[in-house]
């Protein structure tokens, strides 16, 4: 039965292929201008400085634009050259070598010109893992009888069709002639790129920051070359504007403006744009910058374009000065971000380690504690509260990264003690609230409060936009362009921890009716489950068979079962059929509205998924080996629970024995949540983070009901001394 649903999973995504294989293009309607300024950001906006970018704010659309393109080895950021070239082919690319290489200058071929070096680049991108097919932008407007234009060598690069030629080049807007005779022109203001590139280059061949003179400058350079553009492009153009690389040795959001007519037809507002593919106001990628000119064009995309059209998205404020103010603090967030998420990461592992020595400690004192002495005992006593409060308060951090993206910590002067203020405060919000009413005095109750604030938080979000993830610490950064929507990775992690664990504690509640605990266990954490994968909210493809194999082990425990290998394989197959379902339902949808779930699919069809596999694999594996502090905190925490919370010895106490005991379906959480983590593990390119995030959710909630239930038990006596045996006389010769 399964299989023949597999298989008719996959005849439908082919038949969808199929009938749904694009035609030949349309002869394209109207006209696109592609300003490139490569480097430019909205910091470096002034209204007497950059008086014409200024105008074209107040012109139609503007938003942030992510210029994640192939990196140089040992850096971060797009090179002029890669953005160029990611803009041809509207999917990442790159070129090959260290550092910054120079933007070839085209060589004259009759009225156009030809790229030096084409077949190289074009040949390097089957390497990159993202297969970009160079010249599609230019090729697919030229095969639609369209005239396509290029001012400036960056320019050619994007406007060059698949064998690297430009059927009309020209150095200067003049050289172009009319502009009303071409379909696509591509023009480059260069000056920022021109300036760094001039710049001393560190080990890895990328410039130096430019100074902020120069940079001003430079940007007045640019603006003034904008506006000889801007007084050629004839009316009803559609104009786009895109900062498609960095110009500094740190990745930047870049600018991304949109004035005229639109795909959709009518102009683009004054206000922030969006597209599909990141579902956030004032925020764009720079292969939307390729999808978005062949929308306005009235082309259809290919497939090999994975952008989405920019469209209206919300309102922006009501000056031009707020407008830049706010977009340049976006990326300001970003920068903020890069520099206190490496130390974060490090002061909250130190931080988790010492608090896995400090309850080791405490647990060991009252174990070697004698009953007789009542003051030691009561000092041991009031020592467990304190652990039961601070085991809370860990449990809490992990969410608390989150909510605490509801306070704009990256403006204050000192953001990184901002944001460790910012998300202690938030955790000790919710740890007052797990000891504020009479739940308190169950083994589960805390553990339930902080479980239950982290799954609905995190539910919440995902459903209303991933708001809160949008430059978390823990959440993804827009400036790597990895993801934009839906549960990332490591909130995947806390969010299905929580919720198992949330259960367990709701399972308590209802224990005296097994059935309805069970029922209303599977019912919410089902749609956790269909929340986490399905393409409108969380969008998860790895995610779904990790939570079904996680939530399944907690309910055949909580029911009383035991757990086999079989039960394990065939819950296993279920996940699968559901996300393959997710992503077919998904790939039957338009193109334009697909998310990655359903591109995959489309992937699948084209034989490029193991480029994609292989892409997420080598992520998992890099993660895992060069993040040893995560795989120290993990292989630390795990040892904790079961060495010292599970294991009598001088060094423990059997607390989470005595837990189990008094709350038993605080073992099925533990363990469904912990084969939640491991199978997340080993599907996601995340690797050790996965069970790293979730254990700081697990364990410190573990050791809270633990610490309760020794308050609650009663005190064993050590056994009296023996008395020393009498010796024995030796015997008679």
């Amino acid at each position: 039965m399964a299989r023949r649903f597999l298989a008719a999973l996959m005849l439908g995504a082919v038949l969808a292929g199929v009938l749904g294989a694009g035609t030949a293009s349309a002869a394209p309607r109207g006209r696109v201008v592609l300003l490139g300024v490569p480097g430019l950001e909205w910091g470096d906006l002034h209204p007497s400085r950059t008086p014409n970018l200024w105008k074209l704010v107040a012109a139609g659309g503007s938003a942030s634009m992510s210029t994640r393109a192939v990196p140089p080895p040992d850096r971060g950021v797009t090179c002029p050259v890669a953005g160029w070239l990611t803009v041809s082919a509207g999917q990442r690319s790159g070129t090959a070598g260290k550092g910054c290489a120079p933007v070839p200058r085209p060589e004259p071929d009759g009225a156009g010109a030809r790229v030096p070096g084409w077949e190289s680049l074009a040949a390097y991108q089957s390497g990159t893992g993202y297969n970009a097919v160079l010249g599609t932008l230019g090729q697919l407007v030229a095969d639609s009888g369209g005239a396509v234009g290029a001012v400036g060598p960056g320019a050619a690069l994007a406007a060059a069709d698949k064998s690297g030629r430009i059927p009309k080049y020209a150095d200067n807007v003049e050289g172009l002639g009319d502009l009303t005779g071409y379909a696509l022109i591509v023009f480059e203001a260069d000056a920022l790129a021109a300036a760094w590139a001039r710049m001393p280059r560190d080990e890895a061949g990328v410039p130096a920051g430019l100074p902020a003179g120069q940079r001003a400058a430079a940007a007045a350079e640019a603006d003034r070359r904008v506006g000889t553009l801007m007084a050629r492009v004839p009316e009803g153009s559609t104009v786009l504007v895109g900062g498609i690389s960095d110009t500094s040795p740190a990745a930047h959001l870049h600018v991304a403006m949109a004035a005229g007519p639109s795909p959709g037809g009518p102009p683009y507002r004054r206000g922030f744009l969006t597209a599909a593919s990141t579902r956030q106001d004032a925020l764009v990628t720079i292969t939307d910058l390729t999808a978005t000119a062949i929308g306005a064009l009235g082309l259809e995309s290919p497939r090999a374009v994975v952008g989405r059209a920019w469209s209206d998205g919300g309102d922006a404020p009501a000056t031009t000065e707020e407008t830049v103010t706010q977009l340049a603090d976006a990326d300001l967030a970003s920068q903020v971000l890069r520099e206190v998420r490496g130390p974060f990461f490090a002061v909250f592992v130190v931080v988790q380690l010492l608090f896995y020595l400090f309850a080791a400690l405490a647990l060991r004192r009252r174990r070697a504690q004698p009953a007789s002495a009542q003051d030691g005992e009561a000092a041991a006593s009031r020592l467990l509260v304190v652990v039961q409060v601070v085991s809370v308060l860990a449990g809490s951090i992990a969410v608390a990264t989150f909510l605490a993206q509801l306070v704009p910590w990256w403006s204050l002067p000192a953001p990184m003690a901002a944001l460790i203020v910012t998300i202690v405060a938030a955790a000790g919000l919710i740890t007052g609230l797990a000891f504020a009413g009479p739940w308190r005095a169950a083994v589960l109750g805390p553990l339930t409060v902080v479980a239950g604030v982290t799954s609905l938080a995190l539910l919440i979000d995902v459903m209303t936009g991933s708001k809160l993830q949008v430059n978390a610490v823990s959440g993804y950064e827009p400036v790597t362009g990895g993801r934009f929507y839906g549960f990332s990775n490591i909130a995947f992690a806390i969010q299905s921890t929580g919720t198992i664990l949330a259960l367990a504690g709701v399972a308590w509640l209802l224990r005296a009716r097994t059935w309805l605990a069970l029922g209303v266990c599977a019912a919410y954490g089902m749609f956790a489950v269909f929340a986490d994968g399905w393409p409108a909210w969380g969008a998860d493809f790895g995610g779904v068979p990790a939570f079904v194999i996680g939530l399944a082990v907690f309910l055949i425990l909580l029911s009383g079962r035991r757990v086999s290998v079989g039960k394990l394989l065939v819950v296993g197959l279920v996940g699968a059929l559901l996300i393959g379902s997710i992503m077919v339902f998904d790939f039957m949808r338009p193109a334009a509205q697909r998310t990655h779930l359903g591109n995959f699919v489309q992937q699948i069809l084209d034989g490029q998924a193991w480029t994609v596999i292989g892409r997420k694999f080598s992520a998992m594996i890099g993660v895992t080996v060069g993040n040893w502090s995560l795989t120290l905190l993990s292989l630390v925490a795990l040892a904790f629970l079961f060495l010292v919370l599970n294991r009598p010895s001088r060094w423990g106490a059997s607390a989470l024995g005595q837990a189990y005991k008094l709350a038993p379906p605080l073992r099925a959480g533990l363990f469904g949540a912990l084969t939640c983590a491991f199978v997340g593990f080993l599907i996601n390119d995340s690797g050790i983070a996965i069970p790293a995030m979730a254990l700081t959710v697990a364990v410190p909630l573990a050791v809270a009901a633990s610490v309760r239930a020794l308050q609650l038990s009663t005190p064993i006596p050590p056994e009296p001394a023996s008395e020393p045996a009498a010796p024995t006389a030796p015997p008679a010769a």
